[in-house]
């Protein structure tokens, strides 16, 4: 499943305080049981004093087979742990608005 290889990269890779990674895919137009749509929340020491963009990009880095062969989309939270604690919760995702059918 793309979703435990997900959640394993990113616990070797960051060794995280707190990760969710969230399989959206049932909220977009795609089959029953797909797994193209992620969003993944991270709360690591490896934040501390990274701007947002580095982030990201070392989330992209560790996911790059993923996000080059099986993944559509992948929505990214990344927090230290002081910036975790002050709201111990990631943004909702927004509904899906169309698009072409994936599969």
């Amino acid at each position: 499943m793309i979703q435990q290889r997900i959640e394993h990269k990113l616990n070797e890779a960051f060794s995280p305080k707190h990760l969710e990674v969230l399989n959206e895919s049932y909220m977009h137009n795609v089959p029953p049981g797909s797994e193209s749509h992620f969003k993944v929340v991270v709360v690591s020491e490896q934040f501390n004093d990274q701007r947002l963009i580095a982030r990201h990009r070392s989330i992209n880095s560790v996911l790059t087979d993923e996000l080059a062969n099986h993944i559509h989309a992948l929505a990214i939270h990344t927090y230290t742990e002081a910036e975790w604690a002050e709201s111990m919760t990631a943004p909702a995702s927004p509904s899906c608005r169309g698009g072409s059918q994936i599969g």
